[in-house]
């Protein structure tokens, strides 16, 4: 049997295109003493991974050319030599781009099927719901009555993030980038208002019309333009969460954007950056406490799924135009 595989072949200027990325067929992986076969069902497409197909220092290491690439991953145990790992086991962890992959099993670990389908585990119950939620409780700190805007809104984070945020009493303003997901976000996740940012004339007094109280917690998914106009807005003691900046990461040139400083030291705000994996001591507690609120019905969610893993460079690249609502996923098998 052959075995297909997404390489990065060569490293993207600007927005990810089609050329830099190949489909392979190699041979079967065959699993090791202390290994697993996993066949791969479900991919994550994520707008982290833009940062790693840069040949720069960062949290993890760049991406190499010419290897599979490697993402968040939902799979079936198809063979095992792990003692903690069997045949038909589900396990979601950081696998390759591809039809199987062999693993060592750190860093993986067994999902349950049952009480929610197992998509939700590379979404609401997986690295985005984790993301929205230990950046917003953690160090958002939301109080009821408070403000709290989201950009990025209709992304498996951001979508997490303003539902949580109205759990605990807060006016949820949601950003984003039509009317049809300013319009879910109001509608079907009980946000208060929303923003489109694409056709508002002016996204600063547009803001300040929907936070006639100011913001105190502003979640940021995107960075630009966006992040400026709402910090120009935040209250005495606000708190920014950074988890993402979407709007720059296929930037060729460092972004030069308004000195916020000021404002951040006149309202004593504070603004912390923050890397999910930081948490993982600590992931149980978000996903038994998720797990509750989806079985309640008080988080929703939405995924958009694409099929086959020759569709996988598009659905990423579709990332960077708002073409997805909820979280991005590719399928590969049954």
């Amino acid at each position: 049997m052959l075995n297909r595989q997404i390489h990065l072949v060569s490293r993207p200027q600007g927005l990810p295109e089609e050329n830099n990325f190949k489909l392979f067929e190699t041979h079967m992986p065959k699993p090791e003493e202390g290994q697993v076969l996993v066949q791969c069902l479900y991919l994550s497409v994520d707008p982290a991974m833009r940062g790693m197909m840069r040949d720069i220092k960062s949290y993890v290491p760049p991406y190499q050319l010419n290897e599979v690439l490697t993402g968040e991953v939902i799979g079936r145990v198809s063979e095992s030599k792990h003692s903690n790992f069997a045949p038909g086991d589900f396990v979601v962890g950081r696998l390759g781009w591809e039809d199987y992959s062999v693993c060592n099993g750190e860093n993986l670990r067994k999902i349950d099927p049952n009480p929610a389908p197992i998509t939700t585990h590379l979404g609401t119950l997986g690295v985005p719901g984790l993301t929205a939620y230990f950046g917003l409780l953690d160090i958002g700190k939301p109080q009821p009555d408070e403000t709290v805007v989201v950009s990025g809104a209709a992304g498996a984070v951001g979508m997490v993030v303003g539902q949580i945020a109205k759990l605990k009493g807060c006016r949820v303003v949601g950003i984003a980038g039509s009317d049809k997901k300013t319009q879910y976000l109001i509608n079907e996740l009980g946000f208060d208002t929303a923003i489109n940012y694409k056709t508002t004339e002016n996204v600063k007094s547009t803001l300040k019309e929907a936070c006639p109280n100011g913001v105190d917690v502003y979640f940021d998914n995107v960075g630009g333009d966006i992040t400026d106009s709402v910090i120009k807005l935040i209250n005495q003691e606000a708190r920014i969460v950074l988890c993402g900046q979407i709007a720059l990461y296929n930037l060729e040139k460092r972004d030069v954007g308004p000195r916020l400083f000021p404002v951040i030291l006149t309202k004593r705000a504070m603004i912390k950056g923050f890397i999910i994996h930081d948490y993982e001591a600590r992931y149980q507690e978000a996903i038994t406490q998720l797990s509750e609120w989806i079985g309640q019905g008080k988080i929703l969610y939405n995924e958009n799924i694409v099929n086959g893993l020759e569709s996988a460079p598009n659905a990423f690249k579709g990332l960077f135009k708002g073409e997805n609502l909820g979280k991005q996923l590719v399928k590969i098998a049954d």
